[in-house]
């Protein structure tokens, strides 16, 4: 398969004829291995110009999953139930009275059974007979789905229609242990109240899909960008001539050439693994939660000048008691709080970060702050607002 005309070419031959990187590049990874970054954050780098297959960028309209749900009830629980909720028990001689037998609901009890929500994702051109898994999650006050058996559940996708069912033993992955209440212990591993049957819904009808629409498919990405899409068609028209048409951001259209019209799986096949290079914005992912920074090797830094310190207030109460003299007969001792207050602020430096056009240096220059990666992030915000950062910056 050929090399797509977009791809650069990071090589060259020398005197020897053999084949051997191109300084530019060969420099920027040498950097890369020999620089020891300080582990304030995480730079995950990417290589722009290696050719990713379009079946890992995109996918073809049509082919997509579809969302089951439906809700059904878990048995055998031995006690850690819904305790009693007048929907578990409705749900209960409902079950019975399918199996013709009608008790009336008052004189149930559900303590050993759970009312839960199930849901799969079906795959596209799935056939009936195939295998799903499915999850199952508590929708009462039960406190374990441990050891419970899921009834038969009729799972319906988003037209009401049922395209599996689902049933068998459940796989919790956590418990919970002790004895509880006033004066007791309680030991919680992970979720008790969810739960997961591999291959559990057997697939009764297939969804119907349609990815041939008057002899052309299209092609959707993932990550919508104009540029990127303009690159797939291009490198689509390599191999076939005058059939992609980039539609917009998102979509490709790829018009089956003749003599592939009765055989669109193996032109599809042909079509995921030609090789792209899709374009990708700077792009700044910061997690508070985790304290997590993510950036790719497009973000650039304009001349700018950080000054950063810490001030840190730290207020300790305590108690201590006042006693009156030895013969004072009218006083009584009495407690009185005290405060006390410390305030230390670290020296803060106004140090410039001169003009990074890598992500490399970009690194070098925050790192040389010795921040932690909550400051860094305060950082990057004030750097976005001040125009000094050029990227995309995301906050989770």
């Amino acid at each position: 398969m050929k090399k797509p005309a977009n791809q650069p070419d990071f090589s060259s031959k020398d005197a020897t004829g053999e084949t051997k990187p191109k300084a530019g590049r060969s420099s920027a990874f040498a950097r890369l291995k020999r620089g020891v970054w300080a582990s304030i954050f995480m730079l995950m780098l990417i290589d722009l110009s290696a050719a990713t297959r379009v079946k890992d960028i995109a996918f073809i309209r049509g082919a997509r999953e579809n969302q089951l749900s439906g809700m059904g009830l878990v048995v055998g629980l031995a006690g850690d139930g819904d305790k009693n909720p007048s929907y578990t028990i409705q749900a209960v001689a409902n079950t019975l009275q399918k199996y013709g037998i009608t008790v009336p609901p008052t004189t149930l009890a559900a303590k050993n059974v759970a009312l839960v929500m199930v849901t799969a994702d079906i795959p596209a051109f799935v056939k009936p007979g195939a295998r799903l898994d499915v999850n199952v999650a508590s929708m009462g006050d039960a406190a374990s789905l441990q050891g419970g058996i899921l009834l038969q559940t009729p799972l319906t996708g988003a037209d009401d229609q049922v395209y599996a069912v689902a049933q068998g033993a459940l796989s919790v992955g956590g418990f919970i242990g002790g004895i509880g209440g006033p004066g007791g212990a309680t030991s919680q591993k992970n979720h008790p109240t969810v739960a997961q049957i591999v291959a559990g819904a057997l697939v009764e009808n297939e969804i119907p899909s349609t990815i041939v629409r008057g002899n052309r498919i299209e092609l959707l990405l993932r990550e919508p960008d104009f540029t990127s899409a303009a690159r797939l068609a291009t490198a689509i028209n390599e191999y076939f001539e005058n059939s992609a048409l980039p539609i917009d951001s998102t979509t490709i259209s790829v018009e089956i050439p003749q003599g592939l019209e009765t055989l669109p799986v193996a032109f599809i096949s042909r079509i995921e693994h030609i090789e792209v290079s899709p374009d990708t914005p700077a792009r700044i992912v910061i997690n508070e939660r985790t304290g997590t920074i993510v950036a790719n090797s497009r973000i650039k830094i304009s001349n700018c000048a950080i000054a950063h310190g810490n001030l840190t207030i730290n207020i300790a109460s305590s108690l201590r008691a006042s006693q009156p003299g030895p013969f004072d007969e009218a006083g009584e001792t009495v407690v009185l709080p005290q405060t006390e207050t410390e305030i230390h602020e670290e020296p803060a430096r106004l140090i410039p970060v001169p003009e990074s056009p890598t992500v490399e240096m970009v690194a070098e220059s925050l790192n040389a702050l010795g921040v932690t990666p909550r400051d860094m992030m305060a950082i990057f915000q004030s750097m976005k607002q001040a125009g000094a950062l050029h990227a995309e910056l995301i906050i989770r």
